[in-house]
This record gives structure tokens, C-alpha cells and sequence, in this order.
């Protein structure tokens, strides 16, 4: 480890730095890995040739550019401008393998465009990749008439023959919004389109599904959902072409917060530039629940300000549609004067990892008083001290491990045990937060 805060070792784990003092500083945020792997793969399925300009060079990015170069695909890469080139088709092999890493989007969103791919697509990811959710997506993809090789997660033998029946399906996508997004995403190309049915709990994360929508939209696909008609919990996309375009991807809201974040632990200001006056991204959320804690937001020429308050409030807040958030929120919560209440995050047991159990233990292991509920948190704050043999776990978890950075700024002595994991979403964290931080 640098004394700048930059990782050197990583074996040797990431100490979180101590704020100093109030933190004060402006920031860019990479580009929102939401959009850019929607955007990605509607300008893959769109034959021609498209820029996504503002990609972040992360991770998951790199999945999704991986996967379209998969199916044959062209894809240039200049640090955040990711070209794709034209093409007649998508195309598999003798299998074509697709990494799926652990990003949700490529697991999920890929899938239903392999099925349009002439030849063999073999999925598969990491470790943790394999005990996600999927079999949602796999069941709806062979009613709809995709070949797929028995299996109900990765890893799994997609059978391409070039076309899709599609016609209508009913799903349970309580456990992910992006069971709907996979699907939507490439019905267009499907001979009769697709309609999705939602029948099950409230679908999380909805902000998500109407971003895909709006996204699909913009592609030129005559798109039906609960503001056209089609009835609640019911989408429909009607077969046609998806037009090539060029897309400009708005910073990652959710990224975002965690750097808001440092404004509000210390007590000090923190700038977002480029924050978008109208957005799709369930991340602007975070707005309300940093004023709950008792944060100034403010909008100005140079982005979005949060200045953070001498103490921070306790919350009592439903994070159904913004789940991302709840690591985040959890550490500030962990740090508040009274106690607090995150709700509506049931489906974060099947994230990257069981996100409610993870930030349990974590904050109880500093010496925190956290109790899961059916579907959250109760966090009445303690003083932390970090057992010295005992690191902050990440869980190979971006958001697991931004939430053991935020907690370091008030505590010393934090190390967290899997900083790199961040690249998922916010290439060079460790830097970047050194940066804000000035150490």
C-alpha cells in the first residue's frame, strides 16, 4: 500500500483511509454500467455501426464487449468510446463461450440475443456467478422457443438457430428486475415479438425495467408498457428493426452516491459533475435519503452538491426500487446518532452476494448492532472497532466494499479484504477515493 492510498498488495488487503478532516472536493463519476451494457447490446443487435460514448472501463463493461465479440460482433474499444461496427448477424461456434463473470447484466441480458445467434453459445461465469438466479430467464427463453441445453443456472449450452418463435410469457421477476430487461431487450428481433407478465411480489428495481423501455425506444422499437396501455406489470415488443444510433452514457447515479457519501460521514462538501436534470437511473434516489440524514442537496453550475450535516439522522426508508443503494445507506446508518430502518431490499440475497447478510456481519463484527428482518435491516449504531485480525470482507462485492470505505472515513483501522472487486463498476477506486480524500 501507497502512502496515497493506493493499493500495491493486494493479498495484503486495502486500508480504508480516515478522513482527515471534512472532506471537500469535486468528482467525475464513470459512465453508468446500467446503461452502457443496454446500450452495448442494442447497438450489437442492431447490425449497424453505433459509438457508445462515456463507457466506463470497467468490468462489467468489458463482459458485455467480450460477449458481443462472442457472437461475432465487431467491437473497438478507445478508453470510454467502445465502437460497434456493422455485421449480418449474430453468429455462435463449436460453441462460441461467453464469460458472464459476475455481472447480472451480461447473465441475463445475453441470453435472450444468443438464441438469435446461428450455432452453439456456452455460458458460464465466476464461482458465485453459478449460485445466481437464472432459471427464470432459461424457463421463459424455451417457452418462447430458444434451444437450451437442460440446466437452470450457469453453466449452460445455448443451441442457436437464428430465429425465435417469441409470443407471450408470464415470469416471476420478484427476485429481479432484470428478468424482464433480458427479455425485452432482444424481443424486437423475436418473429412475433414478446410480451412479459410479471405474476408474482412486487418486481424490485422497476426504474430498471422503464429504463430499458426508454432505451429501446430511442432504438426505434415500438415498445407497450403500463403508461401505453399495456396493463400493470405487462410488457410488450412488437417485432422490427432496432435502429443503429449513437448513445452518450450519463455518470453511475449509484456510483455516485458513495462518493456523496464522504460528504456526508465527514461533515464536509462533495460535487458530482455531469448529474443528469432527468434521468432513468434508480440511483438519483439517493437524493432524499442523504436529506433525511440530515445533508444539504443542491444543484449548481458545476454538478450536483451534497454538503454534509454536524450529525447524521437516523432513516426509516423503503429501498425496493433503489436497492443498489442499501450498502451505501447502511454504512452512513452505522454511523448515524439513532437508529435506523432499511426496507424493501428482500431480493438483495441474490446479488453478487447475499447483500443483507453480508452488511449484518460486517457492521456486528466492528462491534455494530444490525438484525436482519424478512426484507432488510435494523441498524441501531455502537462504536466501531475493527477486530485487527478480522478484515472488512467484500465478498468479491463492489458495493460490499465502497460500503467498507465509507465506514473507514469515521473509523480507524478498517481493512477492507477485496478492494479490486470495485473495477466491476468504478475503474481505479482506491485512487480515485485517495484523490477526493487528499491523501
Amino acid at each position: 500500500m501507497r502512502d496515497d492510498g493506493r493499493v500495491t498488495d493486494p493479498a495484503a488487503g486495502w486500508p480504508a483511509p480516515t478522513a482527515p478532516g471534512p472532506v471537500r472536493g469535486t468528482v467525475a463519476v464513470p459512465g453508468s454500467k446500467s446503461l452502457t451494457n443496454r446500450a452495448l447490446l442494442l447497438a450489437g443487435l442492431s447490425g449497424g455501426d453505433c459509438l457508445v460514448a462515456g463507457a466506463p472501463a470497467s468490468r462489467d463493461t468489458s463482459l458485455m464487449t467480450g460477449a458481443l465479440a462472442a457472437l461475432g460482433v465487431p467491437v473497438t474499444v478507445d478508453g470510454e468510446d467502445v465502437r460497434i461496427g456493422a455485421h449480418d448477424g449474430l453468429r455462435g461456434g463449436s460453441p462460441a463461450e461467453i464469460d458472464c463473470g459476475l455481472a447480472g447484466t451480461v447473465m441475463r441480458f445475453v441470453p435472450p440475443a444468443a438464441a438469435l445467434a446461428r450455432g452453439d453459445v456456452r455460458f458460464d461465469g465466476d464461482p458465485r456467478a453459478r449460485e445466481r438466479p437464472l432459471d427464470v430467464v432459461l424457463t421463459a427463453l424455451r417457452s418462447l422457443g430458444a434451444e437450451i441445453d437442460p440446466a437452470d443456472a450457469l453453466p449452460f449450452l445455448m443451441h442457436g438457430t437464428g430465429s425465435v418463435r417469441g409470443g407471450e410469457v408470464t415470469v416471476d421477476a420478484s427476485a429481479s428486475s432484470q428478468f424482464v430487461s433480458g427479455l425485452l431487450l432482444s424481443a424486437a428481433g423475436y418473429d412475433r415479438g414478446v410480451t412479459v407478465r410479471h405474476d408474482g411480489k412486487p418486481v424490485p428495481s422497476l426504474p430498471h425495467i422503464d429504463m430499458t423501455v426508454a432505451l429501446l425506444r430511442a432504438a426505434g422499437v415500438d415498445v407497450e408498457d403500463r403508461t401505453t396501455g399495456a396493463g400493470p406489470d405487462t410488457w410488450r415488443v412488437h417485432p422490427g428493426p432496432v435502429a443503429a444510433r449513437d448513445w452518450t452514457i450519463e455518470p453511475d447515479l449509484s456510483n455516485a452516491a458513495v462518493f456523496l457519501g464522504a460528504a456526508v460521514v465527514t461533515g464536509g462538501s462533495v460535487t458530482v459533475r455531469g448529474w443528469p436534470e432527468g434521468t432513468t437511473q434508480p440511483g438519483t434516489d439517493v437524493l432524499p435519503v442523504l436529506s433525511e440524514l440530515g445533508a444539504d442537496v443542491a444543484v449548481g453550475p458545476d454538478g450536483l452538491t451534497v454538503t454534509g450535516p454536524d450529525r447524521i439522522s437516523g432513516v426509516d426508508v423503503d429501498l425496493h426500487d433503489a436497492g443498489e443503494l442499501a450498502p451505501t445507506v447502511a454504512a452512513l446508518a452505522a454511523l448515524a446518532d439513532g437508529p435506523s430502518r432499511l426496507r424493501g431490499i428482500g431480493h438483495l440475497r441474490g446479488h453478487e452476494t447475499d447483500r443483507i447478510a453480508a452488511l449484518a456481519a460486517e457492521i456486528n463484527a466492528m462491534g455494530g448492532a444490525v438484525t436482519e428482518t424478512e426484507d432488510g435491516l435494523e441498524i441501531t449504531p455502537r462504536a466501531l472497532v475493527p477486530d485487527p485480525d478480522r478484515p472488512w470482507r467484500a465478498y468479491a462485492d463492489h458495493r460490499m466494499a465502497t460500503a467498507g470505505a465509507l465506514v473507514g472515513l469515521r473509523v480507524p483501522g478498517v481493512v477492507v479484504d477485496d478492494v479490486r472487486c470495485t473495477d466491476k463498476t468504478i475503474p481505479d477506486f482506491p485512487g480515485r477515493w485517495a484523490a477526493l480524500l487528499g491523501v
